[in-house]
């Protein structure tokens, strides 16, 4: 089981970016698909989550300006950032809780760079 990231790079302050998440391999069934992200010097942190249920939870950080989704039949999560500020410049994890022929898996992505600068 294979987690790719998307979409990353450079906007200015205010901008919006589109991150996309697809899981690939024999997979059963995800549980959770969520973001993660890590600024430099700082612990990884919580981004937003989703359930197989639909539930949510989100970073009082990101309330409101971000937005996590997911398609199912393709095992891809997304994240709508928007309104993003300097301080949301990290590298972005996705990651799933996978139930595959091989058992549970707590799966990483490679991670993106998101850079919110003038």
């Amino acid at each position: 089981v294979q987690l790719q990231a998307f979409g990353g790079g450079l906007v200015q302050p205010g901008g919006s970016l589109r991150l996309a998440c697809a899981a690939s391999g024999t997979i059963l069934s995800i549980n959770v698909m969520g973001w993660y992200r890590q600024a430099p010097g700082k612990e990884r942190e919580l981004v937003a989550r989703m359930s197989s249920g639909s539930t949510t939870t989100y970073a009082d950080s990101v309330k409101g300006r971000f937005t996590i989704s997911r398609d199912n039949a393709k095992n891809t999560v997304y994240l709508q950032m928007n309104t993003l500020k300097p301080e949301d410049t990290a590298v972005y994890y996705c990651n799933a809780l996978i139930s595959s022929r091989y058992g549970l898996s707590n799966s990483w992505g490679q991670g993106t760079l998101v850079t919110v600068s003038s």
